[in-house]
């Protein structure tokens, strides 16, 4: 449902429902302390930062999934070949002789004008 299709009855009684619901936790922290009716004491969320050996731990675990991953699969990221592409000279110099003769042109055409 769009905010454009929420009729002002609606958002009356949302008003409403909200009203009581700050209401209610309030009374909560009246009874119970402030720690009691925080959200994030109540949802069980935690900040912080993440400490070095934790990181190494889900690094570690990580990098022993993708290796049984690629055993699996009979290859090795690490001891797979890696193929380069090599261009020959003769191919290098015939590559640079069209260019050069293709800017020569577009020169030629500019003095033309």
């Amino acid at each position: 449902m769009n905010l454009s299709e929420v009729s002002v009855a609606q958002l009356e009684r949302a008003l409403a429902i909200k009203k009581q619901i700050d209401s209610l936790e309030n009374e909560l922290v009246r009874v119970l302390g402030n720690s009691a009716a925080t959200p994030s004491a109540t949802s069980g969320k935690r900040k912080g930062t993440m400490s070095a050996a934790g990181r190494a731990k889900i690094s570690a675990a990580a990098k022993a999934r993708w290796a049984k991953f690629h055993a699996s699969k009979g290859t090795s990221a690490a001891t797979k070949p890696v193929k380069k592409r090599t261009m020959s000279a003769a191919a290098r110099a015939k590559i640079s002789a069209a260019v050069k003769a293709r800017w020569a042109k577009v020169k030629a055409a500019k003095k033309k004008k």
